[in-house]
């Protein structure tokens, strides 16, 4: 079966699909410095809702989501986000990441952000790959930016600049 159907807006009736896809991307242990999945009112409260959407599968289960937050409340950063995309473990490697990726290119740039940044474990390979297909770039390797289950852990500053803004 196919992993992708469509990609829709991410609403709270999402939620526990989302939340469960997070958690297994936390328990992998190369998607994130969070040890525990935040709770729906945590997760609502942090993303932008204009740039969070799912991607359903053909019965219209969730396969993956990507959603973005600002970088900081200070105007001069009011063009830049910071994204987070995951993927149920089963859908991987059938274009429901890149197809997100898209959706979240699009929304941003109809809203004038010039640049969505990520920080990715160096370990994530497969996520520096979908990145860099979809035009982002490395900026560099944060060293030893956190410690996560007592081992310094790097990661790879990555960003995609709009081509139609700045």
């Amino acid at each position: 079966m196919s992993a992708l159907a469509a990609v829709a807006p991410l609403t709270a009736g999402h939620a526990d699909q989302v939340l469960a896809i997070y958690r297994a991307g936390i328990d992998e242990g190369d998607a994130t410095f969070e040890t525990t999945a935040p709770t729906w009112a945590e997760f609502d409260a942090a993303r932008l809702p204009e740039h969070r959407f799912v991607a359903l599968d053909p019965a219209g289960g969730v396969s993956g989501w990507v959603a973005a937050s600002r970088v900081s409340g200070r105007c001069v950063y009011a063009g830049v986000v910071e994204h987070s995309v995951y993927v149920r473990p089963e859908a991987r490697g059938r274009g429901v990441a890149s197809a997100l990726l898209a959706a979240l290119i699009d929304s941003t740039e109809a809203a004038g952000i010039w640049t969505i940044q990520s920080g990715i474990f160096p370990e994530n390979t497969a996520s520096l790959a979908v990145h860099e297909r979809a035009g982002f770039r490395v900026i560099g390797v944060r060293e030893r930016i956190g410690l996560h289950h007592g081992r310094w852990r790097d990661t790879v500053l990555v960003e995609r600049r709009s081509r139609r803004i700045g």
